[in-house]
């Protein structure tokens, strides 16, 4: 840490942009040298703050991003891959040191615990430069916006920050060049530091502009208001409850409420969940201007964006096809997402959908791998019935994922449709839609039981590389099979403000309001007259202007055992439909569907069976969880899950409930992260001497 603050400001030649609005504000020039002299003119000052946006894109960079936001919580767990295990399970091995093979780690990539210190606190450096000079500029417009943004950055980094920690250093002016200085900090408290990113996210509000001035991925007024309420519910949440009475309660939720009004009034919902995510067509495609979106960590396709490590998360939310499959399904840049099945859906996040009125069920999952690379039928699918008409062609379905319900009839047995599994099984499925036999599919329940993880490689439910994945990371730009992705990555939108404000108004006791904000967000989610609930669709459509699209770059060949270039695979592997009527079981229809709830007494049954599991029973604790219920079908897979669970300090329940591999070892120590060993080692006294053990031990948050 005392490396990463000393040097940030004079590192920031690979953070910088250029001067120019649009996508250009983006480019990162490493090639020039740069000194804080930059800031003392308005145009250098304006270049010098586009830099802060860099800091943004490390988030997404590596495993971390995952890591540390997803795992261990109530909706992901680990698939058979282990590469970032411990902060899934909580096992020893997630400590105040970092996780190397050396003491334990299943491979060079586990997320360390220094990971986020240190790169918070890089931006938070480079967010102090700018603020110290830029109150020098002359130009009111040029100061406000270039002071705004680095509040923003400061104040984010500090939320991210005391989020994970709880209280942390607060170092809100330059680091100075003296040794000593730079080795001696004191922790602030918890109170502290909610407090610091409150008042960095309010000058940020006061200062940033309503419009995306430099253009997509702009901080506005908007996005740190979006933000302030978010800290401002915090203050009044579970986590914060030993010190939070200092601080009226109605005065901080009720801003939070007006906040979010307020961003909810010009950053409206897009009309379809669909072009959200899942309508990504390409590099800067409309969808990456919504106005829903408040906040993003760009890419694009200029390699002089991508950062240190590129844009990684297309390779996280995918079951590992290319394995299990048989050789039906084989991967490429084709298929939107790679296979490295690191988070795996638990039982809760399928069961909390109403998988026949919520389309965002249907737009989020991907159900569907078409078959890509021809086989034949094994001797053992024969011996159960399946005929040589009945074999797929390329094209067909080579994966399908069964979304049904654990009381559906149909699947009480494998009588209805006949045995399920994957493409090395046999098993002797025919689809009824198509009457052919599906190579690889896999319902969420038989018999009434979870059986979704049973059909991994390793025969391990703990570490099962079978499940159905998100499409939210999907991008068919990529050039290469493990090419660095070129879409943006949204950090916050609009959707997540009706979450805020339905929040604040619970824990304010006007149930009724906070019910009716929630219904208009679910409103988004119904399906509209007209609409056809089978249509699928996801970033892999990108591919359809790949500029390999010609090449013969994979695995996949015809009938005739000839390999097929990659636009073919494409067409074989991508089937815009999904398994919505075999799921549901309900007749073919293009009704509008129904989400509102009428009363915050009688909830949706998915909901009533998680607060019955939960133990919930006051209304405030029960709406709370409902809220969090209505986060996974809005927000499922969006980087901030672990974080709503500690704020609400119900991770350690939802885990024990829902996380069958975190449910053994989570405990109430885990609401905060370990303090890094490598920054308490590092710390001296005032007078320059080593800290003592027992100095060094307060540093440490309880338990570790």
């Amino acid at each position: 840490m005392k490396n990463k603050i000393y040097i940030g400001a004079m590192a920031l030649a690979a953070m910088l942009g250029t001067t120019s609005c649009g996508d250009d504000f983006l480019k990162e020039d490493a090639n020039h040298m740069v000194t804080d002299g930059l800031l003392e003119t308005n145009e250098g000052a304006k270049a010098m703050a586009a830099g802060l946006y860099a800091n943004l894109r490390w988030h997404f960079g590596y495993e971390w991003a995952y890591g540390i936001t997803l795992y261990g919580t109530d909706e992901f767990t680990n698939g058979a891959d282990l590469t970032a295990e411990p902060w899934n399970t909580y096992d020893n091995r997630l400590n105040p040191m970092d996780c190397t093979p050396a003491n334990g780690a299943a491979n060079k990539n586990c997320p360390g615990v220094s990971a986020l210190w240190n790169e918070m606190y890089y931006g938070i450096s480079t967010a102090n430069l700018v603020l110290s000079k830029s109150g020098n500029l002359t130009d009111e417009d040029t100061r406000n916006k270039v002071m705004g943004e680095a509040y923003f950055l400061r104040g984010y980094n500090y939320y991210r920050l005391f989020a994970q920690y709880g209280g942390v250093v607060l170092q809100t002016e330059p680091a100075s060049g003296d040794a000593v200085t730079v080795s001696y900090y004191e922790r602030a408290t918890a109170e502290q530091t909610l407090n610091q990113v409150i008042n960095d996210f309010q000058q940020a509000y006061d200062r940033l502009p309503l419009t995306k001035w430099r253009g997509n991925g702009t901080w506005t007024k908007y996005t740190a208001a979006h933000f302030l309420a978010k800290a401002l519910l915090y203050r009044q949440s579970e986590r914060c409850s030993d010190w939070n009475s200092n601080y009226p309660a109605n005065t901080d939720l009720e801003k939070a409420v007006e906040l979010c009004k307020e961003v909810i009034a010009a950053c409206p919902l897009e009309k379809d969940y669909n072009d959200l995510y899942a309508n990504w067509t390409g590099v800067d495609c409309k969808n990456e201007s919504s106005k829903e979106i408040l906040m993003c960590a760009e890419h694009n396709g200029d390699k002089s964006t991508s950062g240190r490590f590129g844009n990684r998360t297309y390779n996280y939310f995918n079951p590992q096809f290319s394995n299990f499959s048989g050789g039906w399904v084989q991967r490429g840049q084709y298929i939107g997402g790679m296979d490295f099945q690191r988070c795996r859906p638990t039982e809760y996040a399928y069961a909390i959908f109403d998988n026949v009125n919520d389309s965002r069920m249907w737009k989020t999952f991907k159900t569907i791998y078409g078959y890509n690379n021809y086989q034949k039928l094994s001797d053992g699918v024969k011996a159960m019935g399946v005929t040589e008409d009945q074999a797929p062609e390329l094209g067909d379905i080579g994966i399908m994922f069964i979304l049904n319900k654990k009381d559906d009839p149909r699947f009480q047995d494998e009588t209805t449709y006949g045995t399920f599994g994957r493409g090395g099984q046999a098993h002797s499925f025919i689809n009824p839609e198509t009457g052919k036999w599906v190579p690889n599919v896999f319902p969420v329940y038989l018999g009434g039981q979870y059986v979704l993880n049973t059909y991994g490689v390793s025969g391990n439910p703990a570490q099962s590389n079978v499940f159905c994945g998100i499409n939210k990371t999907d991008d068919g730009s990529r050039t290469a099979e493990k090419g660095d992705a070129h879409r943006d990555v949204i950090m916050a939108r609009t959707g997540e403000t009706y979450l805020i404000e339905a929040e604040a108004l619970v824990r304010l006791g006007k149930y009724d309001k906070a019910i009716a904000v929630v219904n208009e967000l679910r409103k988004r989610a119904e399906w509209k007259s007209g609409e056809d609930r089978e249509y699928y669709v996801d970033g892999s459509i990108a591919f359809e202007n790949n500029t390999t699209a010609s090449a013969v770059l994979g695995k996949c060949k015809d009938k005739n055992g000839q390999k097929i270039n990659n636009l073919q695979a494409h067409k074989y592997s991508f089937i815009k439909k999904n398994t919505y009527y075999i799921s549901t079981g309900i007749a073919r229809t293009t009704e509008a569907s129904n989400l509102q709830i009428a009363d915050y007494n009688n909830l949706p049954a998915e909901d009533e069976a998680v607060l019955t599991a939960i133990g919930a029973t006051g209304t405030k604790e029960r709406l709370i969880n409902f809220i969090l219920n209505e986060r996974t079908r809005e927000c499922l897979g969006e980087w901030n899950r672990w974080e709503e669970l500690s704020r609400t300090k119900t991770l350690v329940k939802r885990a024990k409930l829902f996380n069958p591999e975190a449910a053994a070892n989570v405990a109430d120590r885990h609401n905060l992260r370990p303090i890094p060993q490598i920054f308490i080692d590092a710390l001296q006294t005032k007078d320059g001497k080593n800290l003592p053990d027992e100095e060094k031990a307060k540093w440490q948050n309880p338990g570790y």
